[in-house]
C-alpha cells in the first residue's frame, strides 16, 4: 500500500540513522522501586554485582577490580532495587555515579567513609510515559496517575493478554473476556470501546496510530512475551498531549534490551487446556553493539474448547543499539504472525433478579458456541463462492520496524527522534450469537408462509443440517433440554493497515533566576493508508456447546422435506457488506515545559495542537437476489454496486495541561493537574460510510489530584479524578431477527465521572506482603434523552408521532444514569507469602467488580461478582524457578458484557429468561518453567 511514498521511506530512513536522535534514553528501561526477591550469596563485591545486575534486570557499570577487592553480605528477600544495590556497596568504597532507565554506574568514592550518596533519591522508579525531559523523572515525582508492572510482576500473573495484564490498574475496567485480543478498555468512565480512549505504547512509539480503529483494535497488534520488561501505565493526565487518540491514558510496553553482560532465558508453558508455549531471549555485546533476540511460540485448544485448535502463531523480536560520543542508536524489529480466537458470548438462564446461570445443554464457564460445524463454510458471495474459516479467528500478519536515536547537538541541547514503519494485514473472523428465541416461535414466524409456497406440504420443522433425518425436538423440554434456536453471525472482516509514524522532539534545560526549566518541542507525524472489507451470512443454530446447524423445511404427511427456507443452515447470505479504503496524514504539535520553582515545587505544563486530514473513499450497497440457491437464503445478498463514494475531510484541534507536584518529604508528595483533552475524527469513521456526518472532535475536561507515599514498609497512591465527556458519540449495529439485517443505532450525550483511585502496597512482615488496588466512582450520562419508536396505541399516550418524523417514538430520560458496563466499585488484594528463605513463594489475587449494566437505560444488570486467582513460584536455583497458576478457582460465573447485539442504548434482553452475555473464563490450570542463563 505504499509503494506511492516508498521513496519518502528511505529517506527517513537515511535521516534516522544518520542524524536524527532517538528518545531511547530517556525511555529505557527503569531501575524501579517495586520490590524484587533477591537471591545473591555473600562473597566478592564484584561477583554479587554482576548477580545484582541480572536478577535486577538493569545494566550496571562499575570498576571490577576495585570491587572484587571487598566483600559484599548475602541479599536474600525481597527488596526494591535501590535497597538491595545499597546493601551490596555500603562498604566497597563504591558510589552512584549516574542512573537513568536502563543503566547505573557506580565508581570509587573519594573517601572511604559511609555512603556519600544516597541510592534512593538517584536509583528509583525512573518514569518514561506521558512525559519529555533530560531529567530522569520518579514515580513519586510525577504530577499524574501512573502505575508499573515490572518483569517478575508480570512472570507472576503470567497474563493472557494486553487487557489481562491491566486489570490490576485503578480507573480501569477492563473486560478481558474474550481471549488474547480484541478486548475492550474503559478508562474513567469514558464509555468508548476498545482501544479508542487508550493509546498502546512500545517504547514510546505508539503500536498503532489510532488504536481504536473498527474491527481492529491495538491489542490484535500486539502480543505480550519474554521480550517485554515492564509496563508504564498513564491514566488520564498529559496523555493526549503526547499521543494521538489517548485522552483516557496511555500503556507503554517497554522492551528488553542486550546490555553488555551476554544473558538470556527460555520459558516453557503447559496448561490443563492444550497450552503449549515456549518464550525466549537472549542479549549480549556483538562487535561494539547491544544485542538481543527474542520472541515465542504458542498453541493451545482455548479454555473453551471450539473442537479445533484456538490459538496458534509466534512472534520475533531483534534489537541492536550501540552509544557514541554524544549520542545512541537503537533498531528494533519484530513479526508476528498469529492466530487467536474470538469468544463471543454465550447462552445464559437468568432468574428474576438478573443473576445468570447455566442455560440448560451448556456449560457457561466452559462452553463456547463455536465448533466444528461453524469452522468452515462454503459461503455464496457475489463475486462467487466464499470460504469461511473460522479456525484462523483473529489473524493478524505484521512487521514493525523502529529506529529510535539521540544526538546531543550541542551542550545542553538533545534532540531526540524515533522512526517506526509498520505494515499488517489483520482479519477478524467470529461467530457472533443473537438473543435465543423458542424454536416453535420461529417455526410458527415462517409456517404459514412455508406452507402456501410449498404444495403437497402439511408442517414445517427444524433439522440438522448435516443429519437432514434428524428432527429437532420442540417436545417437552426441546432438544437439549432448552428448545431454542439462536442466529449467528458469521463476520468476516480484513483491514491491511500500513502506517509511518515520525516524534521528533528538541530537549533543552536551563536555568532563569535560580529556577529550572526542562522543556520540550515536538512534532509528530503520522501516514496512514487503510482498507476495510466486510462480509457476514447469518445462520441458525441450535443453543449447545458447539453448536450444530439446523434447516428449517417443509414436509409432507410421510416426513419427506419438499422445501427448505435454508440452505445448510444459512438463513441468509450478505448479512452485511463494507468496502473502502483511504489515507490520513496527521501533523501535531506539542510543547512541555517542567518549572522546577523550588527543589520541592514544580509546575508542568503542555499544549498539543492536532491536525488530520482524510481522503478515501467507500463502495455503495444494493440488495440483490443471487438466484443460485433453491432457498431464500441468497434473495437478499448485500452486494458492491462498484459505484464509490468519495470523502474528504480534515479537522483539527488544541488541547493543553497543567499540573503542579509539590514533595512534602523525601518519599511523599501530592500533586494537581488539568487536562483540556481532545480526540479527533479517525479515518476509520468513513472508511464504512463516506457520507457519514455524525464525526467530530470530542472533548473532555479532566481533573485529577493524588498522593503519593513510598517506604519500606508501604507504597500507597491515591487519586481522586473528575472526567468531563463534553460530546460523546456511541452506538451499536442491533440485530433484526426478521430481516436477518443489522441497524445501527447512535446517540449522543455527554457523561460525568467523580471516582477515587487507590494502589499500592503494604509489607508489615518479611515475610508477608499484601499488595491492592481500587476504584470507587460514579459514572454517570449527563443530559440524556433518546426518541424510542413504538406503536401508538389509547393506552400509551406517551406514544405519539413527531413531525417530521414519519414514525411513532416516545421519549426516555436516561439523565443519571449509570455508564454501561463500568462498575461504581471494584477492587484487588493480592496477599503473598514467602518461605523457604524467600524461595517459595505463594500469592493470591481477589478480585471483586460492582454491579454494572449492558444498555444506558440500565435495564439490562450485569450482576457483582468476584474472582479468585492464585500463583505459586519455586526458586530451585538462582537460574532455574517453576510456576504454576490457577485462575478463577471457585469457578465464579461473572459477566464481564452482555448482548451489545441487543442494543446497547436500550437491550432488547431486559427481563428474559434467556440471553447472550460474556462471562470470565472457567477454572483453569497453567504451569511454567523458567531457566535463565
Amino acid at each position: 500500500m505504499l509503494k506511492t511514498w516508498a521513496p519518502r521511506v528511505g529517506a527517513f530512513a537515511l535521516l534516522a540513522t544518520t542524524a536524527l536522535v532517538p528518545v531511547q534514553a530517556a525511555m529505557a528501561q527503569t531501575a524501579t522501586a517495586e520490590r524484587i526477591t533477591f537471591s545473591i550469596p555473600a562473597g566478592d563485591t564484584a561477583q554479587a554485582l554482576t548477580t545484582f545486575s541480572r536478577q535486577a534486570g538493569v545494566q550496571l557499570m562499575f570498576p571490577f577490580e576495585a570491587a572484587a577487592k571487598h566483600a559484599s553480605p548475602a541479599v536474600k528477600g525481597s527488596y526494591s532495587r535501590e535497597q538491595a544495590l545499597r546493601m551490596l556497596i555500603a562498604d566497597s568504597g563504591l558510589e552512584v555515579a549516574s542512573a537513568d532507565a536502563s543503566v547505573i554506574t557506580l565508581r570509587e568514592r573519594a573517601d572511604a567513609g559511609p555512603l556519600a550518596a544516597n541510592p534512593v533519591d538517584v536509583i528509583d522508579e525512573l518514569i518514561v510515559t506521558a512525559r519529555a525531559g533530560s531529567d530522569a523523572r520518579t514515580r513519586l515525582a510525577t504530577s499524574y496517575a501512573v502505575t508499573t508492572l515490572n518483569e517478575e510482576t508480570l512472570r507472576m500473573r503470567a497474563p493472557m493478554g494486553v487487557a489481562d495484564a491491566l486489570k490490576s490498574v485503578p480507573g480501569f475496567w477492563v473486560e478481558a473476556s474474550g481471549g488474547e485480543a480484541s478486548a475492550n478498555i474503559r478508562a474513567r468512565g469514558i464509555p468508548q470501546e476498545g482501544f479508542s480512549a487508550i493509546a498502546l505504547q512500545e517504547d514510546g512509539a505508539p503500536v498503532q496510530h489510532d488504536g481504536g480503529l473498527g474491527y481492529l483494535n491495538a491489542d490484535q497488534s500486539f502480543r505480550l512475551d519474554e521480550t517485554i520488561d515492564r509496563i508504564e501505565v498513564v491514566r488520564g493526565g498529559p496523555s493526549s498531549i503526547f499521543a494521538s487518540y489517548a485522552p483516557g491514558g496511555t500503556v507503554n510496553f517497554i522492551t528488553r534490551k542486550g546490555g553488555d553482560t551476554p544473558e538470556g532465558l527460555i520459558k516453557a508453558q503447559v496448561s490443563d487446556y492444550g497450552l503449549k508455549r515456549v518464550d525466549a531471549w537472549y542479549g549480549g555485546p556483538v562487535a561494539g553493539w547491544r544485542l538481543g533476540v527474542g520472541g515465542f511460540y504458542r498453541q493451545d485448544d482455548g479454555v473453551r474448547d471450539p473442537g479445533f485448535t484456538a490459538n496458534k502463531g509466534y512472534q520475533v523480536r531483534v534489537s541492536a543499539g550501540r552509544d557514541f560520543e554524544r549520542g545512541s542508536i537503537d533498531f528494533n524489529i519484530k513479526h508476528l504472525d498469529d492466530n487467536v480466537i474470538l469468544f463471543a458470548g454465550v447462552p445464559l438462564k437468568f432468574n428474576a433478579d438478573g443473576e445468570p446461570s447455566d442455560a440448560p445443554g451448556f456449560d457457561a464457564l466452559k462452553g463456547t458456541l463455536a465448533g466444528p460445524e461453524t469452522a468452515k463454510l462454503t459461503l455464496r458471495g457475489p463475486k462467487g463462492p466464499f470460504d469461511w474459516d473460522l479456525t484462523r479467528g483473529t489473524e493478524v500478519k505484521l512487521t514493525q520496524a523502529t529506529a529510535a536515536l539521540t544526538y546531543e547537538i550541542l551542550d545542553g541541547w538533545k534532540l531526540t527522534d524515533t522512526l517506526r514503519y509498520r505494515t499488517s494485514e489483520s482479519k477478524r473472523i467470529g461467530l457472533f450469537p443473537n438473543t435465543p428465541v423458542i424454536a416453535t416461535d420461529r417455526l410458527a414466524q415462517y409456517r404459514a408462509a412455508l406452507l402456501a409456497a410449498t404444495p403437497g406440504a402439511t408442517d414445517v420443522q427444524l433439522r440438522y443440517a448435516t443429519s437432514p433425518s434428524q428432527v429437532f425436538d420442540t417436545a417437552g423440554a426441546g432438544q437439549n433440554g432448552n428448545g431454542r434456536v439462536i442466529d449467528g453471525s458469521l463476520r468476516y472482516v480484513s483491514v491491511p493497515l500500513d502506517e509511518l509514524i515520525n516524534d521528533a522532539r528538541l530537549l533543552h534545560k536551563f536555568e532563569v533566576g535560580g529556577q529550572t526549566h526542562d522543556v520540550a518541542l515536538g512534532v509528530y507525524t503520522a501516514h496512514v493508508e487503510e482498507a476495510f472489507n466486510r462480509y457476514s451470512a447469518n445462520v441458525l443454530l441450535d443453543m449447545r456447546d458447539n453448536a450444530r446447524r439446523l434447516d428449517l423445511v417443509a414436509v409432507n404427511a410421510g416426513g419427506q422435506v419438499l422445501s427448505s427456507l435454508t440452505e445448510n443452515g444459512v438463513t441468509r447470505y450478505g448479512a452485511e457488506f463494507a468496502n473502502g479504503d483511504g489515507k490520513s496524514n496527521t501533523t501535531a504539535l506539542y510543547l512541555t515545559d517542567e518549572w522546577s520553582l523550588t527543589p520541592s515545587l514544580r509546575v508542568d505544563a503542555g499544549v498539543r495542537w492536532e491536525k488530520t486530514e482524510f481522503t478515501g473513499r467507500s463502495e455503495r450497497s444494493a440488495t440483490i437476489n443471487l438466484g443460485q440457491s433453491p432457498t431464500a437464503a441468497d434473495d437478499t445478498v448485500l452486494a458492491g454496486t462498484g459505484v464509490y463514494d468519495r470523502f474528504k475531510r480534515k479537522f483539527d484541534h488544541t488541547g493543553w495541561t497543567l499540573g503542579l507536584d509539590y514533595r512534602l518529604t523525601p518519599r511523599m508528595g501530592v500533586f494537581a493537574r488539568y487536562t483540556s483533552a481532545f480526540r479527533l475524527p479517525s479515518l476509520g469513521d468513513y472508511i464504512t460510510n463516506a457520507t457519514n456526518v455524525a464525526p467530530f472532535v470530542q472533548t473532555m475536561d479532566l481533573v485529577e489530584g493524588g498522593y503519593k507515599w513510598s517506604t519500606p514498609k508501604a507504597d500507597l497512591y491515591a487519586t481522586v479524578f473528575h472526567t468531563a465527556y463534553d460530546a460523546l458519540s456511541f452506538g451499536s449495529l442491533v440485530f433484526n431477527p426478521a430481516t436477518g439485517g443489522y441497524v445501527q443505532q447512535t446517540s449522543i450525550t455527554d457523561t460525568k465521572t467523580l471516582g477515587l483511585e487507590l494502589e499500592g502496597t503494604l509489607r508489615p512482615l518479611d515475610w508477608f506482603d499484601l499488595g491492592f488496588s481500587a476504584t470507587i466512582q460514579d459514572p454517570k450520562f449527563g443530559d440524556y434523552k433518546f426518541e424510542e419508536t413504538c406503536s401508538v396505541s389509547a393506552s400509551d399516550p406517551t406514544c405519539q408521532v413527531k413531525p417530521p418524523a414519519a414514525t411513532a417514538s416516545r421519549t426516555r430520560d436516561f439523565t443519571g444514569n449509570q455508564l454501561i458496563r463500568v462498575p461504581k466499585t471494584s477492587f484487588r488484594l493480592t496477599p503473598g507469602v514467602n518461605l523457604l528463605d524467600r524461595r517459595l513463594r505463594l500469592e493470591a489475587s481477589v478480585e471483586r467488580y460492582d454491579d454494572r449494566y449492558s444498555d444506558a437505560a440500565n435495564t439490562s444488570k450485569l450482576s457483582a461478582y468476584t474472582l479468585v486467582n492464585a500463583t505459586v513460584r519455586f526458586n530451585v536455583t538462582d537460574q532455574l524457578s517453576f510456576y504454576v497458576y490457577g485462575n478463577n478457582l471457585t469457578d465464579e460465573l461473572g459477566l464481564t458484557e452482555g448482548n451489545p447485539r441487543a442494543g446497547q442504548i436500550i437491550s432488547g434482553e431486559a427481563g428474559s429468561l434467556y440471553g447472550i452475555g460474556r462471562p470470565e473464563f472457567g477454572r483453569n490450570v497453567r504451569a511454567a518453567v523458567l531457566y535463565r542463563f
